[in-house]
């Protein structure tokens, strides 16, 4: 049961930084089954060597508040490497099978011009889908926050090329979407500017990093009711629906479509 709740609820990345104990043997007992353990308080770091990236109809030089650009990160335990989608919508492809739909461990985010100020957006999947999910709701939430600046950094530089062609947009507000069937981590946060919630050299937007900050319904970037020409894109291109984020209690239940645990956006 531990071996395989940890397969299912620990993201990849953490995963592939398990040890293992082998306990004493005794001359009258048999030998002792291998026991994980998790090293869930050691650094995080990003490798650029680990990762790949793949642009997917995007232009490099496009600014995001004029063609849509979302990133879609996931992780492999046979390469023990991360593979970074630049695309207009989220790449569907690599969330795909029941091993991913078992783990979620996928971090998905897009980019948004609200009333003219431009803002990421990030989305975690907690818990909801199944039971084990549930259980290790707690763990998880703290492992995608020790991990969130790790998969900041990989999205800044994956895509490089458009932060230097648009430096203003480091300074761009990253908000957080866990979404969860349990209130308790079913929140929003506000992690800074992007500049800072990507740090991995300890000022970055860690689970107790003073930078972040709980949101209300109120705080988060609302796009003007009708059509405009100050907020794009007009729809959200996550597949969770993020206006439907109701932090006063639990997302709706978990929609049937592959490889998504929230419902799409109508």
């Amino acid at each position: 049961m531990g071996t395989l709740s940890a397969s299912l609820v620990l993201p990849a990345k953490q995963k592939s930084e398990l040890f293992y104990r082998t306990r004493k043997r005794s001359r009258n007992r048999k030998p002792q089954s291998v026991v994980p353990m998790a090293r869930l308080f050691g650094p995080s770091l990003f490798e650029a060597s680990k990762l790949k990236v793949l642009f997917l109809g995007v232009d490099e030089e496009k600014h995001p508040g004029k063609l849509p650009r979302t990133y879609t990160l996931t992780h492999s335990d046979i390469t023990s490497k991360l593979t970074l989608a630049i695309s207009q919508t989220i790449n569907n492809s690599q969330l795909q099978g029941w091993y991913n739909r078992l783990q979620r461990d996928e971090v998905v985010a897009e980019w948004k011009k609200v009333k003219g100020k431009m803002s990421l957006h990030v989305h975690c999947h907690i818990s909801g889908g199944h039971l084990l999910l549930d259980l290790f709701a707690r763990l998880r939430y703290y492992i995608f926050c020790k991990e969130l600046p790790v998969v900041l950094e990989a999205f800044v530089h994956g895509d490089e090329n458009l932060l230097n062609n648009y430096p203003e947009l480091q300074e761009a507000s990253v908000w957080v979407y866990f979404h969860s069937n349990i209130p308790e981590f079913n929140k929003v946060e506000c992690w800074g500017p992007l500049k800072e919630a990507s740090s991995t050299g300890g000022g970055g937007g860690g689970p107790h990093s003073s930078k972040k900050s709980l949101a209300s319904n109120r705080d988060v970037p609302q796009p003007c009711p009708e059509s405009c020409d100050c907020c794009f894109p007009p729809m959200s291109l996550i597949p969770w629906s993020s206006s439907s984020h109701d932090l006063s209690g639990p997302p709706p239940p978990p929609s049937t479509l592959p490889g998504v645990g929230l419902p799409r956006q109508q």
